[in-house]
């Protein structure tokens, strides 16, 4: 039998570990060059928690992963119309994958934009995430080529949204 996980807000204290954990999940996953000025954001928790809500996984009492859950008006949508938030920076632990981690924060996110009664809930992912987008088809998110887009020249991003 799996672990629980439970997906709550990120502690003051935990920041500095969620934005190491979220460096490493990108930087070693191989997702953003560890010269990108990318890195600086990824580690800077604290501003996420202050402009987003911050949410970790926790799996046996352990920090497991990290979200950034976006609502309506928050400086880190950058892809949300009227009526939806998006969640950014999911990163789940390598020893961590697998066990629901990554399904639970989506589903808390989605649970958060439900509850505001907002009509979706819209991300970025890069295209060689395949693991992530099966979880995303499977929890029934749907590609939105329409609006796929790239931050910065050569990082092409591709876009799902749920509708609510």
């Amino acid at each position: 039998m799996s672990a629980e996980v439970v997906v709550r807000a990120a502690r003051p204290e935990e920041y500095a570990l969620v934005g190491d954990l979220t460096v490493e999940v990108y930087v070693h996953g191989g997702l953003v060059s560890p010269e990108s000025s990318y890195v600086r954001t990824l580690r800077d928790a604290p501003d996420r928690a202050a402009k987003a809500e911050l949410l970790v996984a926790e799996v046996a009492g352990e920090v497991a992963g990290a979200v950034a859950y976006c609502p309506p008006g928050s400086p880190y949508a950058e892809l949300a119309g009227p009526g939806e938030a998006e969640f950014r920076m999911l990163a789940v632990r390598e020893t961590a994958r697998g066990k629901g981690a990554g399904r639970a924060m989506v589903r808390a996110c989605a649970e958060r934009a439900r509850a505001a009664g907002l009509r979706g809930l819209r991300l970025s992912t890069q295209p060689n995430m395949d693991s992530a987008h099966r979880m995303y088809e499977r929890m029934g998110f749907v590609r939105t080529p329409e609006r796929d887009w790239a931050p910065v020249p050569g990082v092409d991003l591709l876009t799902y949204a749920l509708a609510l």
